[in-house]
């Protein structure tokens, strides 16, 4: 195979074809971590990238790394009203890409941004940690921080008008739920506290096509478009809806090491010790930023 047709996140059998050894070869070098590879919704990835600089440095060629080019300066992943807000103020000169938290790992992993934001929920514990899904990441360097704990609930319109008062209530006739794209931390969250109810997303009415964040969630449902739908509650004030709180969450930033010590990932960290940003979280309402810019996992330790 030639890198040039390979996709940035290649299978078991590509990166196989790619280095010309038998599947079981690839499965021997994952076992014992000497291949750069994840296992992201359960499938085993290796970044092209990543495969390409372990190739060079196992050729022994010292300047490997500077061969392959440094990602663009984008934080990827799930979207943050109060990140996108600090990524303006802070003068940070990074740019944000919204796609939801398991598209953006593929573009961090790919090599198309520098960090991703996300905030994943574990379906059997119920618990938010980027960690967890850092530690199946043998191979690749980064660090993850934990940005702040969100909290998360159902948006209704103005006076609760379908009488919502819990998940179960969305099986009422009549209520549209707007609903969000696979792969994303709030249709997993979603997808678990229905499954906690006793439900199934089958029972459900959809208000059209999943949206593709929290903001078009609310959007939805001030529009008349939706009856309901789950966000954050800065989302909700945002746009002036009631809100009704189900739990709170952890969002984390998955961080390439060399990046996080560069100057844009360092403003924006030092930007969150600042008065005007516990201001801003006081504000929007929802947040508890008491550890933000904490360094939770370090692949290196």
């Amino acid at each position: 195979m030639d890198t040039r047709d390979a996709p940035d996140l290649m299978t078991v059998t590509e990166v196989a074809d790619y280095l010309r050894v038998r599947e079981r070869t690839v499965y021997e070098l994952v076992r014992t971590q000497r291949i750069p590879s994840c296992k992201l919704s359960g499938k085993l990835l290796f970044p092209k990238r990543l495969i390409e600089l372990w190739i060079a440095q196992s050729a022994d060629y010292p300047h490997a790394a500077t061969h392959l080019s440094a990602p663009p300066p984008v934080i990827a992943g799930s979207h943050d009203p109060l990140l996108e807000w600090s990524m303006r103020e802070s003068g940070c000169e990074l740019a944000i890409a919204v796609g939801g938290s398991t598209a953006g790992m593929h573009r961090l992993l790919s090599g198309q941004a520098v960090a991703c934001g996300l905030h994943l929920v574990d379906p059997t514990t119920g618990q938010y940690d980027a960690t967890v899904l850092a530690k199946t990441l043998p191979g690749l360097d980064f660090v993850v921080i934990e940005w702040a704990r969100r909290q998360q609930g159902l948006i209704v319109a103005p006076g609760n008008p379908a009488k919502i008062k819990s998940i179960a209530d969305l099986r009422k006739r009549g209520v549209r739920v707007a609903t969000r794209q696979e792969g994303s931390g709030s249709a997993l969250l979603f997808s678990k506290l229905v499954s906690d109810a006793g439900l199934e997303l089958g029972d459900l009415e959809p208000a059209g096509r999943p949206v593709t964040s929290e903001t078009d969630v609310a959007v939805a449902v001030r529009e008349g478009k939706a009856d309901a739908g789950l966000a954050i509650e800065a989302v909700a004030r945002e746009q002036g809806l009631d809100f009704l709180p189900l739990q709170w969450e952890r969002f984390d930033l998955v961080v390439r090491r060399m990046e996080y010590f560069e100057p844009p990932m360092q403003k924006l960290l030092a930007f969150t010790r600042t008065q005007a940003f516990r201001d801003r979280a006081a504000s929007l309402g929802g947040y508890d930023v008491s550890n933000t810019s904490v360094v939770v996992f370090n692949a290196r330790r």
